[in-house]
Order: C-alpha cells, then structure tokens, then sequence
C-alpha cells in the first residue's frame, strides 16, 4: 500500500505524523506533511489509514 499527500489541500497541523509517525512526517521548509516511505511498511497499515480518516481537509490517500 502506498500513502499519499496532496500539498495543497494540506494545513500542516500535524495530526498525520501524531498518528503514524512510521508513515509521515513534516515538510519543515514547506509547513506541510510528507510520506517518508515508498510502502507503508505492515505493521503501520491501520494508523496510515487513520491518519487518512482523521484528516480534516481531506488530503491523505491511502491505497
């Protein structure tokens, strides 16, 4: 499975890297959050998709 973010929609708040921090992490130049791995390793599947879920603008995909 891979993760994905879209840097436009995405805020910056955080949530993403709280959540799954195995997945994400932020963008300190660009104030935004960044997948940090090609494949979301196994273990990390359910928050990769929490995160998703939890997003309030809607800018993580995960497939």
């Amino acid at each position: 499975m891979k993760a994905t973010v879209d840097k436009d929609l995405c805020t910056g708040c955080g949530l993403c890297v709280d959540t799954c921090p195995d997945v994400f992490q932020m963008d300190e130049n660009a104030m935004v959050a960044v997948v940090k791995v090609n494949e979301i390793p196994a273990g990390s599947v359910d928050c990769a998709k929490q995160a998703a879920e939890d997003c309030p603008v809607e800018a993580i995909k995960v497939s």
